[in-house]
């Protein structure tokens, strides 16, 4: 039997015939069918325990159980002093528990909020704008600069379009889209002719086919996930629990010999022995001992929230103590999330960004080049641009070139934008010598068009290579005069090569403090992401993480592995990129199952389940 297709491996004639739709939209009546069918566009949140629920849910324990028995037979035996003593002692210890975990529970419900956007979307071949839960599958969304993707869908019409998909895939940069279909498996941060539901447009326009909603995209089935990922308790739950049943039948063993003994031995009332074996039971029972351990775990979780960090079990503040392993996402947790230049090439050498001087005339006409072929704009702490761009402005910025200043001082008069297919953007200025066409792009793309010997570029490409393997992000810039601002694509030749800017998204400057630390205190840290192998490893190794004993991966190697497998091969890998939701959690239950207590960070929605 022929295995259906993937989205991304279809043609748009297959899409079309698949969804039974055309490429001048749905009429309304077919849209409301649908959205009839399918449902509204939305993620559906895990049932939510009420406060009643959360309340009650504090008495299922074993000792406090033993306890409530205890307070009735205390009532029960005329004893009410010491039934008013167990039940204060119990419900204070479930207000408390109560109070902290409802808390907790507001505070990550506030962060999960999330206004639905809006959509254009063709609708009886216009376009109108609709609310994003009404959107269907079928539907043709219009996309443009700064939009929200409401839904997951395969891209119909591409003009120079980044999505940033980071809280899915975990990869730092905006990925650049295309129409083209793709082969095979293909990892979630690869498909780059599919845009996805949570991710937003940070350049250029299109149009998508929408395939999925609701709880069927990527973001829906980590909501799945979510909401089928089982809490495992912490070894302080584990031993109170162990702890409890031991000591409960321990004391009702003794109680039980003493009563007989009491009435077969002794020759007592059978009631005054049973009160004796029941005091005794209340008296042996360490009433406190719950509470005591809610409020040192409450004072743990009040220090923990003055560092920014929100607990929403108590028993997590203990379990914190007991981590043998942490996984770590990349992008925004080890790293800055925001790129910096680190290494420059021009004049024939390579330069680090820190020691960089653009007083020399050499280096001069590259940041120059930089900044003003380039959209992006700084204003204290607001960046507003491609990441590459705020990259050059701020690199501008820390040797003296403040953008602004550049820019008006060699106004812009003409551009051919950026695009995908060309790989570059150019501009042109009136310079001291005349009119003047910069450039910016791909190294590869951008040395085709230089006039540079056969020695030069192969110094180029050896340099390149270089800063590749680094896991940097490289981009070449060039130049020539021409003879006026009008200019067209056949104006991007015979140009002169200025050099080229490397950059990355940096470790955080506390990240290889904290790896270290935790290296000495005997945890082993991991780093799971969705971005490039490379540039991962390239992180790892440079914050600590990736040692010559160990070894970077990609996630599709463990796709083929059996748990067993699994539990054998994660002690050797210290990075795994390129992973999806459902492989980060495949990861750490292998950890867990090798007896493990594992801890998992990361700000994204795919590190969630987790």
């Amino acid at each position: 039997m022929k295995q259906e297709k993937n989205i991304w491996e279809q043609s748009r004639v297959e899409l079309f015939q698949k969804l039974d739709c055309r490429e001048t939209g749905l009429s309304q009546e077919d849209a409301a069918d649908r959205l009839a069918k399918y449902g509204a566009n939305e993620l559906h949140a895990g049932k939510q325990k009420s406060v009643l629920q959360i309340f009650l849910g504090q008495f299922a324990d074993f000792l406090v159980l033993i306890l409530i028995l205890a307070a009735v037979i205390s009532a029960c035996m005329g004893d009410v002093e010491s039934m008013i003593v167990i039940l204060a002692v119990i419900t204070m210890n479930a207000i408390l528990g109560t109070v902290q975990t409802v808390k907790a529970s507001a505070s990550l419900d506030s962060l999960k909020q999330m206004s639905a956007p809006t959509a254009k979307v063709l609708r009886d071949g216009q376009i109108v704008q609709i609310p994003g839960r009404e959107v269907v599958p079928g539907d043709v969304v219009i996309l443009e600069a700064g939009d929200s993707v409401c839904a997951d869908g395969r891209l119909l019409e591409c003009a120079s379009l980044k999505c940033a998909e980071s809280a899915l895939t975990g990869e730092s940069l905006p990925v650049e889209k295309d129409t083209e279909p793709l082969s095979g498996e293909t990892a979630l941060g690869d498909r780059k002719n599919m845009v996805f539901s949570g991710s937003f447009v940070t350049y250029g326009r299109g149009r998508f086919l929408v395939t999925a909603t609701g709880m069927d995209t990527e973001m829906g089935k980590i909501a799945q996930l979510l909401k089928n990922t089982e809490e495992r308790k912490t070894p302080l739950q584990v031993s109170l629990d162990q702890f409890g049943r031991k000591l409960s039948i321990i004391i009702l063993v003794i109680c039980a010999v003493l009563f007989g003994v009491s009435v077969l031995w002794r020759h007592e009332n059978v009631m005054n022995a049973f009160l004796f074996a029941v005091a005794l039971a209340v008296a042996a029972i360490p009433e406190a001992l719950s509470s005591i351990v809610t409020i040192v775990l409450s004072f743990g979780t009040r220090k923990m929230a003055k560092e920014n960090a929100i607990i929403r079990h108590l028993q997590a503040v203990e379990g914190l103590g007991s981590v043998s392993v942490i996984c770590s996402d990349k992008t925004g947790t080890l790293t800055q999330n925001r790129m910096t230049v680190r290494k420059l090439y021009t004049g024939g050498e390579v330069i680090d960004a820190k020691d960089a001087d653009f007083r020399d005339p050499l280096q001069e006409p590259l940041l120059r080049t930089a900044l003003l072929c380039s959209d992006a704009v700084i204003s204290g702490d607001t960046e507003i641009g491609d990441p590459t761009e705020t990259a050059l402005v701020r690199l501008g910025e820390t040797n003296g070139f403040d953008e602004d200043l550049v820019r008006n001082r060699w106004p812009r008069l003409t551009e051919i934008p950026f695009d995908s297919d060309r790989k570059m953007m150019s501009t042109v200025h009136e310079l001291a010598g005349g009119l003047m066409l910069v450039t910016k792009g791909a190294t590869d793309v951008l040395l085709d068009r230089c006039v540079v010997t056969p020695e030069e570029r192969a110094r180029i490409e050896q340099v390149n290579e270089q800063f590749s393997n680094e896991g940097l992000r490289v981009l070449a810039f060039a130049c020539r005069s021409v003879d006026g601002p009008a200019i067209t694509l056949a104006d991007e030749n015979s140009l002169t090569f200025l050099g080229l800017i490397a950059m990355m998204d940096p470790p955080r400057e506390e990240s290889k403090a904290a790896v270290a630390e935790c290296i000495r205190a005997g945890i082993r840290p991991i780093m799971i992401t969705g971005d490039h192998k490379i540039t991962a490893a390239a992180i790892a190794r440079e914050i600590g993480i990736l040692r010559d004993d160990t070894e970077a991966v990609e996630g599709a190697v463990i796709d083929g592995m059996s748990d067993e497998e699994l539990q054998e091969f994660v002690p050797k890998v210290s990075v795994y990129a390129r992973v999806s939701p459902e492989h980060k959690i495949r990861i750490v239950r292998a950890w867990q199952q090798r007896g493990n207590l594992v801890a998992m960070t990361g700000d994204g929605v795919n590190d969630a389940p987790a």
